[in-house]
């Protein structure tokens, strides 16, 4: 049977879903509305379109590192309520698609919508959310995630998940070999670092990675407060430069005072496990979420 537009109209308007969700569901049914409803119903859809207008302030963030630990990932995904939020079902939901990001690799948050489901070749990560929003009952958005991919370099990838899952970090760090990067003590220090990256709140790596709009916002400040004082502009100038060094330490992470050993910085608990290892080891990157970042309407999470 011909699928016209008026069909694909009408069965749009009735479920609410996409438009070659809508197209499928006619061409499997040869026609039939109710039968394409029911269709999208079994795969989500239907109930997914019903409920995306409601409001996803709670949620979880989740992870998952491949055996190899050479890839991983950590993913915010967004529900109604709490209660759901610390659902069985739910977090089982949020591994599975922090999986499918490992395996499939997805660009951003559209493209990983679109892609066939790692565990189901079937159905989209679209479809299979679908799924679960009319299994669990509420609406789900899946807002952000990053993945960490080592290139040739030995090292590891490692995440972090603070409390129930209202801070995530992943964290990229390379040695000189890979027999290093499988000692006790390089995943130890992996650990120690992302739970740093969690507690301290680092913006960057290094002061030359800290955003320049945001360095100038604060040399603003400090010179606004150094203006105050009265004192000689070239000394306003040292005084805004001394806070902007402090606010170094504070916001980059190499610059930060170790969290479990205050005497020493990350930059020296780098070097310390190095000289341990007979190799260089090197914090190249990470990504630190916290719940509810990319809704403005969204309760800052307890921390810490």
């Amino acid at each position: 049977m011909q699928i016209t537009a008026s069909m694909v109209k009408e069965l749009r308007e009735t479920t609410g879903a996409g438009m070659m969700d809508c197209k499928k569901a006619l061409t499997e049914s040869d026609g039939d509305i109710e039968s394409a409803v029911d269709i999208l119903r079994t795969k989500g859809l239907a109930d997914l379109a019903k409920k995306a207008d409601r409001a996803t302030h709670e949620g979880i963030i989740g992870s998952f590192i491949s055996d190899d630990r050479r890839v991983g990932a950590i993913v915010e995904i967004n529900c109604e309520t709490d209660f759901v939020a610390r659902n069985d079902d739910f977090k089982g939901f949020v591994a599975s698609i922090a999986k499918h990001i490992v395996t499939s690799a997805p660009a951003d948050a559209v493209e990983l919508l679109g892609q066939s489901y790692t565990e189901r070749a079937d159905i989209t990560v679209e479809q299979y959310l679908g799924e679960n929003v009319a299994k669990i009952g509420e609406n789900m958005v899946i807002p952000r995630f990053a993945r960490f991919e080592l290139g040739s370099d030995a090292g590891a990838i490692g995440a972090y998940i603070h409390g129930v899952g209202n801070i995530g970090v992943l964290i990229e760090v390379t040695a000189g070999t890979a027999e290093a990067t499988s000692s006790p003590e390089f995943g130890t220090f992996v650990k120690d670092v992302a739970m740093q990256i969690a507690a301290a709140a680092p913006i960057a790596l290094t002061a030359a990675d800290v955003p320049a709009h945001i360095i100038e916002h604060e040399k603003a400040i400090y010179m606004a407060q150094a203006a105050e004082t009265g004192k000689p502009e070239p000394i306003q100038t040292k005084i805004a430069e001394g806070r902007l060094q402090k606010y170094y330490k504070e916001v980059c992470l190499l610059e930060q005072v170790f969290v479990k050993d205050p005497d020493i910085t990350i930059t020296q608990l780098t070097e310390r496990l190095g000289m341990t290892l007979g190799t260089g080891v090197t914090i190249t990157r990470f990504a630190r979420f916290v719940l509810g970042e990319t809704n403005p309407e969204a309760k800052p999470p307890a921390c810490c």
